[in-house]
């Protein structure tokens, strides 16, 4: 009588949409494992459809797809490569989303209002999603919206790594774009040794989206390198009105440092045209040549990608990543 051998053996599987396939290879090479064959293509009605070429049964699943523009496009396509996966009998799938859409419709600010965050969270969860990781949320509540585990990663160690290895520490300020944001300063100035932190008070309709009306600083940057500090750049409209009111108030040199470059509309012109020495973003979202210019510094953000996904898959310990400490 033959013998029945049963393994347990864990297999990592890589995935990516067709959002940012480049962000998945990078993170692929730091992992030393290949990405898993799929067929994708759109209908002439623009629906979408996914096959995986290898067999998935049994695997650790990891779906990458950054939500760019289009973001309902990428959004959809990772949608259904879970579906797909839960109907192949993956073993647990985790939806990386280094920019995770919608994350701005956090709650309601009038009647009538959808909270679209954490609809997206329930789409994951009904297509399949066992875990999610994203990085640098707009706000952490979000976490919440998820009915499981939520790996929320942070670039502040890579952004301060670069940032404090460029100016003189004791000559610098960081600047929150906002109130809502001085938390973060904080943090930023922690692993800056200290630095002083001003903040810029402004208002926003709610109704109007992307603009905001710039006040005053509030705090002493006369002769201070500023490091504006924000998640993300959408339009680039109120942080490079931040910008301007730094040095209307003395600041000797301005940086702008975000983790999503979303660039939208007319935010390079806006950068290109600003006072502001330097930009430093992370890879979170694609950036096409023709959105590059000559003071834009892009970090890559795989190395992190690739060591939560090892935490992950190995069980291990990824509190580190999740605290915004190296």
């Amino acid at each position: 009588m033959s013998e029945l051998r049963l393994t347990s053996e864990k297999r990592l599987r890589l995935f990516t949409g067709r959002g940012y396939p480049e962000l998945a290879e990078g993170v692929a090479q730091e992992l030393g494992i290949p990405i898993t064959p799929t067929s994708a293509y759109d209908f002439a009605n623009g629906e979408i459809f996914v096959r995986f070429e290898e067999s998935v049964r049994g695997s650790d699943a990891f779906v990458i797809q950054s939500h760019a523009a289009p973001v309902n496009k990428q959004i959809m396509e990772q949608l259904i490569m879970v579906d797909a996966l839960k109907r192949a009998s993956a073993k647990r799938i985790t939806v990386v989303a280094p920019f995770y859409g919608y994350a701005r419709q956090d709650k309601k600010h009038r009647g009538r209002e959808p909270i679209s965050a954490r609809l997206m969270a329930d789409l994951f969860k009904t297509a399949g999603a066992d875990r999610l990781m994203v990085v640098d949320l707009h706000t952490s509540q979000i976490q919440g919206f998820f009915d499981g585990p939520v790996d929320h990663l942070f670039a502040l160690p890579l952004l301060t790594n670069y940032v404090g290895s460029k100016v003189d520490r004791t000559k610098l300020t960081i600047v929150s774009p906002d109130s809502g944001r001085v938390r973060v300063a904080e943090r930023w100035s922690d692993l800056l040794g200290g630095c002083p932190i001003a903040f810029i008070h402004k208002m926003r309709d709610p109704r109007i989206p992307n603009e905001s009306v710039t006040g005053k600083v509030v705090g002493d940057v006369k002769g201070q390198t500023c490091v504006v500090i924000d998640d993300m750049i959408d339009t680039a409209g109120t942080i490079t009105k931040a910008v301007d009111a730094l040095y209307a108030e003395g600041a000797k040199d301005v940086i702008i440092a975000a983790t999503h470059a979303v660039f939208s509309g007319p935010a390079i012109e806006r950068l290109k045209a600003s006072n502001v020495s330097e930009v430093v973003v992370t890879d979170t979202l694609p950036i096409p040549e023709d959105a590059r210019f000559e003071n834009l510094t892009v970090l890559s953000i795989a190395p992190l990608l690739a060591r939560a996904i090892r935490e992950v898959f190995e069980d291990g310990s990824v509190t580190s990543l999740f605290d915004g400490h190296s």
